[in-house]
């Protein structure tokens, strides 16, 4: 198995001291960065597969750095949440983040949830899935070859993290049928419903967003009120 590089962006040595020994532990391979300026450094020096980024670093705050990240790279990126709020997970999220862990951490939970991403990023970079001739999706002016995890929309190619492909891949595989937040949520994150409309809202805002939907004369996206999302036929 090729080794894979996990950085780690906090100001709380404990919780970091914890999360980079369990993840040692599972056979990654771990750095670590106080601040912001030390974060972009190794970002810069090393190929890094995914970051673990703690909301509040010295130089940046952790949603900045999110978004600056997000400019350059689809790496997967999971958000240490200080508090329970709601409004902090959905900052993150629509900071560009995959996931987030509330914090005191669960260090189990964060190895967890780095498996979970690294095998869409995994699956998203080396193209590996199961061929069935359904390779190339077209649909409403969305082309998604999920061989290479390459979308288009009218022609112009957009790019899109794992999540965020996934989620599209779902609605656009299924053309008329409507899935709820919590259908999506256990389709796509693969794990029991937990907090999943404020999740699937923010990651469909984001597709929206990449899309350039509000610049389109029919939107991809279709929002059944109280119901859920679909991709019309």
């Amino acid at each position: 198995m090729p080794q894979v590089n996990i950085l780690i962006v906090s100001g709380k040595k404990e919780a970091a001291d914890t999360i980079e020994l369990h993840l040692v532990s599972a056979g990654y391979q771990v750095y670590r960065a106080g601040n912001a300026e030390e974060g972009f450094d190794i970002l810069d020096e090393k190929a890094i597969h995914l970051v673990i980024l703690g909301m509040a670093i010295s130089g940046m705050d952790g949603v900045t750095m999110c978004r600056q990240i997000r400019k350059v790279s689809n790496i997967p990126i999971i958000m240490l949440s200080e508090k329970m709020e709601n409004m902090d997970k959905i900052i993150g999220l629509r900071s560009g983040a995959d996931d987030y862990v509330t914090e005191p951490v669960n260090p189990l939970e964060v190895v967890a949830r780095v498996g979970a991403q690294l095998r869409r990023y995994m699956e998203m970079d080396t193209g590996q899935e199961e061929p069935d001739g359904k390779d190339i999706l077209s649909i409403r002016g969305l082309v998604m070859d999920r061989v290479s995890r390459q979308v288009k929309v009218y022609g112009e190619e957009v790019r899109l993290t794992p999540i965020e492909f996934d989620v599209l891949y779902l609605l656009a595989s299924n053309p008329g049928k409507v899935f709820s937040t919590d259908e999506i949520f256990s389709h796509v994150w693969r794990e029991r419903v937990y907090e999943a409309n404020n999740t699937v809202m923010v990651h469909i805002r984001r597709l929206r967003g990449k899309m350039k939907e509000d610049t389109r004369p029919e939107k991809i996206i279709t929002t059944v009120w109280g119901v859920g999302y679909k991709i019309e036929k």
